[in-house]
């Protein structure tokens, strides 16, 4: 292994800005002198308990116990060895790290590798030029246009055009000391069958560089023109620097923007991710048109816990939707799916409908079980007995997945209703599921099981979990959850319909959650039973910390509303300042909960 010379790890250790590198996974808030504050990224968690010092450059959190410098961040936040972290550190803060000594052969492969690298980005810039420059590209610059592609973005993405000459490449990197074998270890050259000569691999296509998440070109996707060209598509073959299982499109680009959302979309092709990219949407990737890898999901999980798919609403982008989800079985990724209408691709929308249409069906994306049953209810036979059998088999093992929880009662309701059956019969041939009680009787929740609650949250969103747990707390503390609840906007501070029953439901029956609740619909008696098994127990709950958590849900509102401001690009002026407005009445509301706490 490459050894540097003994100052290197000071050397970026002070070049490095903590909070410019933290703040791009947490929102970070000052808490004193030499210290700043926001929500771990290593657990779930709605008061702060991490702490970053930006002097001494390390972090902690008193929550889980995560705690590191700044490049056991670099570590576990890129997915990076020691070594690779240090180098992506000094490549983010323009360190040139110097190296004392090295095995020969290690040395050799090291420097061949960036000779390599420097090719690749070396033929990138041609290709741009060669787009935007030579007559023979305006056919491709054209049909660039009619997918309603900008300049500027497509510059940005350093999207490019090869030519048709079968040495253009070959030649122009000879002239810059590049030989044969690095033009055909590259994958940018490729031999003649039969014949010692090479030739440019790519040529006559539309040119879309595939970099990693440092944004070096690893290799290059290439779309064909003609419609006698194949084939359509052609990729850098697999070589010791490009591996096609292993990368995401635009990765480098939408690492920031996803991180900040929280979520990541996952389109197919190439044009879709500018596309949406060129919509506002920037945290977008694609997987190139393959079936996802392990890989691929391994490098989503490190952009965002939450995964959204924009895959062509065709029978081959749903089979590609199900293919994903088998593979993200079992990893930290929770999937969602974005419905879009049928024979129409992210890129295609994006043209025809407008940035506004694309970014609503975005926020409108379902949880991945709720589009299997959707899918099965709209694919199958619902005519005849025999045809529902059939679908209810499809979708046993669907169920036996789904938690207790409001989302599987939903869907329980949703295939009674198409299958004109009823909800007791739906749910007794469905299966009970993962802790869903038996559809004769309900247990009491004191015979619950102690994880039921968490294992529901699964399926839920990050803001409906954070809702759940102010009305638990709410429970816990009635007094304080009166006045908190009366304070509530319902409307705009809670994100679902189920949340928003819940809470007028306890307005009412605080005292007693579970009185009257028989005669309700079962939803809400799933529901309410839910919030009383999450309610913390205990003498030391106190009334201050509902109230914060009251204010935690203004501010997410309130961030809500931002994003959707510079989404449309208007109002972000009045957005920015009720965001901070609400952000002070949080951050003093969490003073008062630490101060309550402090010991006397």
């Amino acid at each position: 292994m490459a050894r540097y010379a003994d100052d290197a790890k000071e050397q970026v250790r002070d070049a490095v800005d903590m909070i410019d590198l933290v703040g791009t996974k947490v929102d970070l808030r000052r808490a004193g002198a030499n210290r700043y504050e926001g929500l771990c990224p290593f657990h779930d968690e709605r008061t702060p308990s991490f702490g970053i010092d930006p002097v001494k450059k390390v972090y902690h959190c008193f929550g889980c116990q995560a705690s590191g410098d700044c490049f056991t961040w670099a570590q576990e936040m890129e997915g990076l060895g020691f070594v690779e972290a240090m180098e992506w550190l000094a490549d983010r803060y323009g360190v040139t790290l110097e190296r004392e000594s090295e095995d020969p052969k290690e040395a050799e492969r090291r420097k061949h590798r960036e000779r390599l690298l420097e090719l690749l980005e070396r033929t990138a810039a041609f290709y741009v030029r060669f787009l935007w420059e030579s007559t023979e590209a305006a056919p491709a610059r054209q049909y660039l246009v009619d997918r309603g592609l900008d300049e500027a973005i497509l510059r940005e993405f350093r999207v490019g055009y090869s030519p048709s000459a079968w040495d253009k490449v070959l030649m122009a990197s000879r002239k810059g000391g590049f030989s044969n074998r690095d033009l055909y270890d590259a994958g940018l050259a490729q031999k003649a069958k039969g014949e010692g000569r090479i030739y440019d691999r790519f040529r006559g296509r539309i040119m879309f560089p595939l970099a990693d998440i440092r944004g070096r070109v690893l290799g290059f996707g290439a779309r064909a023109l003609r419609d006698n060209q194949q084939p359509k598509y052609l990729n850098t073959s697999e070589n010791d620097i490009f591996h096609k299982g292993r990368q995401l499109f635009a990765a480098d680009l939408a690492r920031a923007h996803a991180a900040r959302a929280g979520e990541v979309i996952v389109a197919e092709g190439y044009t879709d991710v500018i596309a949406l990219h060129q919509a506002g949407l920037r945290n977008t990737v694609a997987t190139m048109g393959t079936a996802m890898t392990p890989e691929q999901v391994g490098e989503l999980t490190r952009l965002a816990p939450r995964a959204l798919l924009a895959l062509d609403a065709d029978a081959a982008g749903q089979e590609a939707m199900i293919r994903a989800a088998k593979v993200a079985r079992g990893k930290k990724l929770e999937l969602r799916v974005v419905e879009l209408p049928p024979g129409r691709d992210p890129a295609d929308l994006a043209a025809e409908a407008g940035a506004a249409e694309i970014r609503r069906l975005v926020e409108a994306s379902v949880p991945f079980v709720k589009f299997r049953v959707q899918r099965a209810l709209a694919t199958g036979d619902l005519a005849t007995a025999e045809g529902k059998d059939a679908v209810l088999g499809e979708l046993r093992p669907v169920f036996a997945e789904i938690p207790a929880s409001v989302l599987r009662e939903e869907l329980v309701s949703d295939v009674a209703d198409r299958l004109d059956i009823a909800e007791t019969l739906a749910a007794q041939l469905l299966g009970r599921g993962g802790t869903a009680p038996a559809p004769t009787s309900r247990p009491e929740p004191q015979a619950a099981e102690p994880d039921v609650a968490q294992r529901a949250a699964v399926q839920l969103s990050a803001a409906e979990q954070q809702e759940r747990g102010f009305l638990a707390l709410c429970v816990a503390v009635p007094s304080a959850g009166a006045k908190a609840l009366a304070a509530l906007d319902l409307d705009h501070d809670l994100t679902s319909d189920a949340s928003r029953a819940a809470a007028r439901w306890l307005a009412d029956h605080l005292d007693d959650p579970e009185r009257e609740l028989e005669a309700q619909e079962e939803r809400l008696q799933v529901l309410v039973r839910d919030i009383c098994f999450r309610a913390p127990k205990g003498d030391d709950l106190m009334p201050e910390a509902v109230e914060a958590e009251r204010l935690q849900l203004a501010l997410a509102r309130a961030e809500r509303e931002l994003v959707a401001a510079r989404r449309a690009h208007t109002g972000v002026d009045d957005a920015q300042r009720r965001r901070r407005t609400a952000q002070e009445q949080y951050n003093a509301a969490l003073d008062r909960v630490l101060e309550a706490g402090a010991p006397r």
